[in-house]
């Protein structure tokens, strides 16, 4: 199937279409929504096998040959992204059913979200620049209307600052490809990297770089550009705040991993260099912002910032191991921030409040919450066998590979101040004596359980089963540390 790597993207547009049809209807908006995640799913799979078993595939549309028409490329990279972020979506909108309430999901919170997925795969998949603006607000028009969903003051409040930094990161963005278009003449990323090496990076192509940078750190939450991110994402109810969490910082550490692997690639003195030292600093602050909070939702943003650095950093040591361990984190991390905020959702539903300070003895009550709690948080500080440990291993193999040793001594001694702030959770919310719950039902609590735990059984088959699923790293890192099998694969040369 030539037009493969468009259905994850077609087929959640389509039924988000649908779903504006049936805007009082919740049975069916929660069937299609959960029929249209699903299809997209298992043609996300097929995706996969195909593209491990025939390499990169490229689609151009509109009939003109690349770099002239708009391509879509699946390779394994943007492969395994796609892949894990329709498997998110389909635990969180399972969780949604109990979660949300009625009132959101009259007010197209289903659309919204396939919506959203929509621009988050195509974001993975385009091999076109400009289109890759274009995916980017697809995402963010869509995120604009689940952040504000339910009308709550702080969610209105926050959505300003939202809806401000990223307008204002969108117009950067534009600016930057028109830079990059003056000096190359071409937006296919295939050509754009070509036509670099022609010119052999000279200083405006640095420059660029650093706006890029610019551009999709805002996206990503890297330092000092996550200012925003605390305060917005805390905003929104637990299944929104699963996906954002989950999915729309990884958007923008995927745009810089792609652009520093497939077009700055001949400056890596300077672009890289910074690139390790913004992500160092990230680390840190995210570390400083973990301890700092008392709040679940709080504690378990901020290890966002901290996984950003971690992915980054990995990134910026242009080796095997780097770009093996950052890839294998950057999925890894998906699915465990999906499950923790899945987790800590349920946890301030049984209890009523955020605050860790209102919180004890869940344990007595809540037994299986608690370790399903546990084996998740030890998974996100890399206990081994856990997936943690395995990415944080190979992206510390790199760094002392390519002599950057005290980055690599502050990623580990990160991973302390992770279990550090995780455990905190659960020795304020399950240990100690019990504190006086609200009255909740336990049939909707049975309900949200489901798919928590089998996101975090996955996350645990993840790490356990590492041997199954390094083959598909292996093949993602030689994608972006050889740029001529994805060059070849667009151009057809």
């Amino acid at each position: 199937m030539i037009n493969l790597p468009l259905l994850p993207i077609i087929l959640p547009f389509l039924f988000a279409i649908l779903l504006l049809f049936f805007k009082e209807n919740i049975r069916i908006q929660r069937a299609l929504s959960l029929v249209g995640v699903i299809i997209s799913l298992i043609a996300s799979f097929y995706l996969l096998v195909t593209v491990k078993s025939e390499g990169v595939l490229a689609v151009t549309l509109g009939s003109w040959p690349a770099p002239f028409g708009i391509s879509m490329v699946s390779d394994m990279f943007s492969a395994l992204l796609v892949t894990t972020t329709l498997l998110i979506t389909l635990f969180v909108v399972v969780y949604s059913f109990t979660a949300i309430g009625e009132e959101r999901e009259r007010y197209f919170y289903y659309p919204a979200i396939l919506f959203m997925v929509t621009g988050v795969n195509g974001a993975f998949t385009t091999g076109d620049i400009f289109n890759m603006f274009v995916f980017f607000e697809v995402l963010l028009i869509a995120s604009y209307l689940l952040i504000v969903l339910g009308g709550e003051k702080k969610q209105l409040s926050e959505s300003i600052k939202y809806i401000l930094v990223n307008v204002v990161s969108s117009a950067l963005f534009v600016i930057t490809v028109a830079y990059l278009y003056s000096v190359v003449g071409t937006l296919n990323m295939a050509d754009i990297s070509v036509k670099i090496a022609e010119v052999g990076q000279p200083g405006i192509i640095t420059v660029i770089a650093v706006l890029m940078l610019i551009v999709f750190g805002v996206k990503g939450a890297i330092f000092p550009l996550y200012f925003w991110l605390p305060g917005s994402y805390a905003a929104p109810p637990i299944p929104v705040l699963a996906l954002f969490g989950a999915l729309l910082t990884k958007v923008g550490v995927y745009a810089i991993m792609r652009t520093y692997t497939l077009f700055f690639v001949h400056n890596v003195g300077v672009t890289h260099e910074i690139l390790m030292v913004v992500s160092v600093l990230t680390v840190i602050v995210g570390c400083v912002g973990a301890l700092a909070y008392f709040d679940l939702k709080q504690i378990i943003i901020y290890n966002i910032v901290i996984a950003v650095g971690v992915i980054l950093f990995g990134a910026a040591q242009m080796n095997e191991a780097g770009i093996s361990g950052a890839i294998f984190y950057l999925v890894h991390d998906m699915l465990i921030k999906g499950a923790l905020f899945l987790l800590i959702g349920i946890i301030i539903y049984v209890t009523g409040t955020s605050n860790l300070r209102k919180m004890g003895g869940l344990m007595k009550t809540h037994a299986p919450l608690g370790w399903f709690y546990l084996i998740a948080a030890f998974g996100l500080a890399g206990i081994p066998p856990l997936s943690g440990f395995i990415g944080k291993l190979l992206i510390a193999q790199g760094a002392f590979q390519a002599g950057n040793i005290w980055g690599s001594i502050i990623i580990l001694a990160s991973s302390l101040i992770v279990l550090l702030s995780v455990i905190r959770i659960f020795i304020y919310a399950f240990w100690g004596e019990p504190v006086e719950l609200p009255k909740t039902k336990r049939k909707p609590y049975a309900r949200m359980m489901l798919p928590t735990i089998v996101l975090v059984v996955l996350s645990v088959f993840y790490g356990v089963g590492t041997e199954w699923i390094i083959p598909y790293v292996t093949d993602a890192t030689d994608v972006l540390l050889q740029p001529s099998i994805y060059i070849d694969a667009v151009l057809k040369e």
